[in-house]
Parts: C-alpha cells; sequence; structure tokens
C-alpha cells in the first residue's frame, strides 16, 4: 500500500537496547498523520461513483480497476470511508459462511428475527412494507379477505442475518478517475508538517527526547 509512503516521517528517539547513546534517534513513519476526505467533498456527490463490490474483489484489484494502480488501495479505502478493511470491507461466500459458523456454532441457522413480507392490495398499492422487524404472530387484515387475517412474516436466521450485512458492505463510493491526481495532491500538502520547535524539514519532526528532558 504505497500509502505509507506518503505519510511523513519522525525521528523517535531509539527504543533499542544497543544504542551508543541517550541522544540517539531511529526514523519511523508518523502513522498518527492521518488522512481523510475532505469534510466539505463527503456530500458532493458529482465526484464519486457508485460501485459494487464483486465477489472476491480486494481494494488492490478495485484500485487497478479504477485507477490502472493497485498501489491506489487507499484511494479505494478512504474515499470509501473504510477505517479497518477486515470489519468493513465484505468477506467470500466461503469466509463468511466460517465466519458465522464460528461465531454461532450449533446455533448457526436458528431463527433471529422475523420480519414481514410485502402486501399489496388488488390494486397494487403497498399496505405493508418487506423487511420491518415483528413478533412471529404478527398479523393484519386481508387486503383480499376483510374478514381474515394474513400472518406476511417470515424468519431470518442468524446465518442469513450475518450475510446481509456482509452484502450491505459490497455498495460503496469511490472517488472518480478525473478528480484522482487532486486528491493526491491535497493528501501531500496536508503531509507536510508546518514550522515548529520539533521542525527539520516539511517531511521530518523530531520528537522530544525525555532521556534528556526527564530529571
Amino acid at each position: 500500500m504505497s500509502y505509507f509512503r506518503e505519510l511523513p516521517d519522525l525521528f523517535y528517539q531509539s527504543p533499542l537496547k544497543d544504542r551508543t547513546s541517550s541522544t540517539e534517534y531511529v526514523r519511523v513513519k508518523n502513522i498518527f498523520r492521518r488522512v481523510k476526505l475532505r469534510d466539505d467533498l463527503q456530500n458532493v456527490f458529482t465526484i464519486f461513483n457508485k460501485y459494487q463490490i464483486l465477489q472476491g474483489e480486494r481494494p488492490e484489484i478495485v484500485a487497478a480497476k479504477l485507477y490502472g494502480d493497485v498501489s491506489y488501495d487507499w484511494v479505494v479505502l478512504t474515499s470509501a470511508g473504510i477505517v479497518n478493511v477486515r470489519d468493513q470491507w465484505p468477506l467470500s461466500d466461503y469466509e463468511i459462511y466460517k465466519y458465522a459458523e464460528n461465531k454461532y456454532g450449533d446455533d448457526l441457522n436458528r431463527i433471529r428475527l422475523y420480519e414481514t413480507t410485502e402486501v399489496k392490495d388488488s390494486s397494487g398499492r403497498l399496505i405493508l412494507p418487506k423487511g420491518k422487524v415483528v413478533d412471529s404472530n404478527f398479523t393484519i387484515p386481508d387486503p383480499s379477505t376483510p374478514t381474515a387475517n394474513l400472518n406476511p412474516v417470515s424468519s431470518v436466521t442468524n446465518y442469513e442475518y450475518e450475510v446481509r450485512l456482509n452484502e450491505e458492505k459490497r455498495q460503496i463510493f469511490v472517488l472518480k478517475p478525473d478528480y484522482l491526481q487532486q486528491y493526491l495532491n491535497d493528501m501531500r500538502r496536508i503531509m507536510k508538517y508546518d514550522r515548529s520547535s520539533q521542525y527539520i524539514n516539511k517531511k521530518v519532526v523530531a520528537t522530544e527526547n525525555t532521556r534528556n528532558t526527564s530529571p
């Protein structure tokens, strides 16, 4: 992931046991310097495309398809608002089955909840939308037979529930290729350090050496 190459550096007091002096530093990436999509752009839908993550696709595959370079996988993730790939990126069919099996064990196919099915009257007007969580004995008057009741309810197992959550993760918004360079320019600009007492150059600052300043 080239994202880490974009991060500025820190001179951090050396934690190594074989250091030669108390003033020795090691150069590390400043992982606390993070980038996200500008707040004023998050609702500008003209710069995004809706994207459906296909079975087995990883961020680098999507980056190659959209931007022609697998190293822009971090652009895919940040523009989609994904912070934790493990939890927010959809699993494959096999992975979600193993995940659910491990989570529920023998209760994998136990009913988790009941929800409504869609009901329309004879004119096609919607009487009851589907997907509303209800009790198993929920009923409504039958629109075709007023003296009777309907039980427009279906069950959802633990496994089906997890599959649904996983499928919802497939729909993301990604930055349009036309705006990629502007995004990269903005990102590199905010990664530069301002002048301060720890400033060395635009890409490097030094942390305080507590071995020298502590009593």
